[in-house]
């Protein structure tokens, strides 16, 4: 057993999202109020010209071109996304080629799709329509992972969650737990989501998908975009830092359960309440000390106003806030890390970056996020994801 850390860090990232193929190019395009929701151009579907989705624009063939991982086979988007946000992020951090093989560095990544986002595909296989198909090993969730694992030879411990939305803010705090117990030196977290003919046709049953771009925490609004992305971070104990400027310190993270419905939550908020809490506690923090949180904010009606009946009741007063969804869709597994990663550049940076699309608050909550870029004074920031089945995750990260 290594010896426990109190104190995590976040030495390196890397993400790809609908508004940029790297880190810098996100944040320019946070700065800038720039959407990259619209018409889709490579995801083929029949309901492409109906809604508007969250696509990254570069196609796989652009993708693979910008990794060194000729040879293997049975490549999916979701295996390609993931490859590109992993390179950036361990590249960020300085980390060795020993370093992420060595068997003091966690892998913990997330998905929900996985490799079914070869929904097509994904049929033909299983009802043994191909023969010798080199995807029948591509469509787990944990698909990409075992891919990664492969390619950095990686032995420490690997694991992938799936808890639908919550699931890479859930990888963070697992990683963290890793490095506070003792048993890692360093984690590698994150999750990758990319479209797919599956999740589409699913929400589509659920009638949440939106046919404008969305608009969190607006009283006029009519449900989410989906979208695509990956993102991880690197988390370190404060003794590996080895002189490294990490970005910030993850101090405090919650998670519960309401076990309220498949697909929604209390309307008294009381999973949100409690892993907010727990967040706030374990950082040692009152909610006055939290300077901007990123809102899980998905533009659906029981999401934003159970999200804003939460804040009512425990900040006082509510500190600024928004939904970075409306910039680049609900990345399902993805979202967690995404915007995990974009509180930390809120944080570093001192900035506010707005909430797209809002016009009128919520009532009886009566609360506004924030419409305009500024810049502010922050310690502390919050990020929220919320999961069906009401698995509610809050991280709290401190400027560095």
């Amino acid at each position: 057993m290594l010896q426990a850390q109190d104190e995590v860090y976040i030495s390196g990232f890397g993400c790809i999202t609908p508004i940029g193929s790297n880190a810098e190019e996100c944040l320019s395009s946070l700065r800038s109020g720039k959407s990259g929701i619209r018409r889709p151009v490579l995801f083929q579907s029949k309901y492409a010209s109906l809604y508007l989705f969250g696509e990254v624009s570069l196609s796989n063939e652009e993708l693979l071109s910008q990794l060194d991982i000729a040879g293997m086979k049975g490549l999916t988007r979701t295996d390609l996304l993931a490859f590109k946000a992993f390179k950036e992020a361990v590249e960020s951090a300085g980390l060795s080629p020993e370093e992420i093989s060595s068997p003091d560095t966690a892998f913990v990544s997330a998905s929900t799709v996985g490799g079914m986002c070869l929904t097509d595909q994904l049929y033909k296989d299983s009802n043994l329509l191909t023969n010798d198909s080199e995807y029948l090993d591509s469509y787990s969730c944990s698909a990409h992972a075992n891919r990664i694992v492969e390619r950095y030879q990686i032995k420490g411990p690997v694991d992938v969650i799936n808890t639908a939305c919550s699931s890479s803010a859930n990888a963070l705090m697992h990683g963290a737990r890793l490095i506070r117990s003792g048993r890692v030196k360093r984690a590698i977290v994150g999750g990758v989501d990319s479209l797919s003919k599956y999740t589409v046709n699913g929400f589509n049953s659920l009638q949440i998908l939106s046919s404008d771009r969305c608009k969190p925490f607006d009283s006029e609004r009519d449900g989410l975009n989906l979208g695509e992305g990956a993102a991880y971070l690197v988390l370190e104990g404060a003794d590996e830092l080895k002189g490294k400027k990490a970005s910030a310190q993850l101090v405090g993270y919650g998670n519960s359960n309401d076990a309220y419905h498949t697909s929604s939550m209390s309307d008294e908020a009381v999973g949100i309440l409690r892993a907010i809490g727990e967040a706030a506690s374990m950082a040692g923090l009152s909610g006055k000390e939290i300077g901007y949180i990123n809102a899980h904010g998905t533009g659906t009606e029981n999401n934003d106003s159970v999200e804003a009946e939460a804040f009512r009741r425990f900040f006082d007063p509510v500190p600024p806030f928004s939904s970075t969804k409306s910039y680049i869709g609900h990345t399902l597994g993805a979202a967690g890390a995404i915007e995990a990663i974009i509180s930390i550049m809120a944080l570093s940076h001192g900035e506010l970056y707005p909430n797209l699309n809002f016009s009128r608050a919520i009532q009886p909550q009566g609360l506004h996020p924030i419409t305009e870029f500024r810049k502010a004074e922050l310690e502390y920031v919050m990020s929220n994801s919320y999961g069906f089945s009401g698995n509610c995750t809050s991280l709290i990260f401190k400027k560095a």
